[in-house]
């Protein structure tokens, strides 16, 4: 929904950086997507580096107090989307690998929190994606079928694990992962604005 894709990139390259490593596409692919004490343990492994997960952590929570407030922005196309969602009385919520105190900010900061029914963080579950447990959990507290629940990924893993839950998967990758794969996903969407997500959306 927002750049934070960017934004974590821009946060691994200060990391990577200050040890004189480089944030690649490699490494972002494989850690995209994924809750981030794993992330940041494949960042680990990928250099060698001599730190700790939560020396990482700790660093990564201070770059984004520094960048967030400045470089957040919605996606293009978000705030039209939810309009429509919300004109065709269809429940929203987030199911993201990011943690809660991350979210909760980056929606306060949007002014998104209210039109969401609620969000499922890495710490609201046990196994992250592409483990299905994050949408078969929203699935369940949407009180719908997961086979009824769409779901928009733009990557890998994330589009894994909403397929492995049985949902109608709409891939969405941003420029950080149109050269990955979305093997099993409904429809492919150049952007939230895409008109065939709009027809799919209109006509369910």
């Amino acid at each position: 929904m927002f750049n934070t894709e960017e934004l974590y990139e821009e946060v691994g390259s200060r990391q990577l950086r200050r040890r004189g490593k480089e944030f690649t596409t490699e490494l972002r692919d494989k850690m995209m997507g994924r809750p981030g004490p794993i992330a940041l343990q494949i960042m680990i492994d990928w250099h060698q580096l001599d730190v700790s997960v939560e020396e990482l952590q700790q660093e990564t929570a201070a770059i984004f107090d520094d960048i967030l407030e400045q470089q957040l922005a919605p996606l293009p196309g978000l705030l039209p989307l939810l309009d429509l969602l919300e004109a065709r009385g269809k429940p929203k919520a987030i199911a993201t690998s990011s943690h809660r105190n991350f979210v909760d900010r980056v929606l306060t900061i949007s002014g998104l929190h209210s039109r969401f029914a609620f969000a499922l963080t890495s710490d609201d579950i046990t196994h992250g994606k592409p483990a299905p447990e994050i949408y078969l959990a929203a699935a369940a507290r949407l009180q719908v079928r997961p086979e009824n629940m769409l779901v928009l990924e733009d990557s890998t893993i994330g589009s894994q694990a909403a397929v492995a839950a049985g949902a109608i998967v709409v891939a969405v990758p941003g420029e950080h992962s149109r050269h990955q794969t979305f093997p099993d996903v409904h429809l492919f969407a150049d952007t939230l604005a895409d008109p065939k997500l709009r027809r799919m959306i209109q006509g369910g």
